[in-house]
């Protein structure tokens, strides 16, 4: 059985504060609340961390994995985002 979200969930006020700022959104979750959004910045510092610290890691190697990480998590957040009704107008209220 799924549980209604609550108003004084953490997420929940994350997801307000994240309205407030940027604006009304109806995607399922605010990208920086999602787990791909932290795995594709940690797989980033990663990759330039072992370009910096190898000799046969090149700096051109390391953007084009960059590049291709990068993208990925933008094909994987238009995808999500395609599954997602777009209701110009609608904003979410949590009671």
């Amino acid at each position: 059985m799924a549980t209604k979200a609550r108003a004084d969930d953490p997420g929940v006020r994350a997801e307000v504060i994240g309205e407030r700022a940027t604006g009304a959104h109806d995607e399922t979750k605010w990208a920086p609340l999602t787990t791909e959004f932290w795995a594709m910045v940690i797989v980033i510092v990663a990759i330039l961390i072992a370009a910096a610290v190898s000799d046969t890691f090149g700096d051109r190697r390391a953007w084009l994995y960059v590049a291709i990480v990068a993208t990925g998590y933008v094909v994987s957040r238009g995808l999500a985002k395609a599954g997602t009704d777009h209701l110009p107008g609608l904003r979410r209220r949590v009671r």
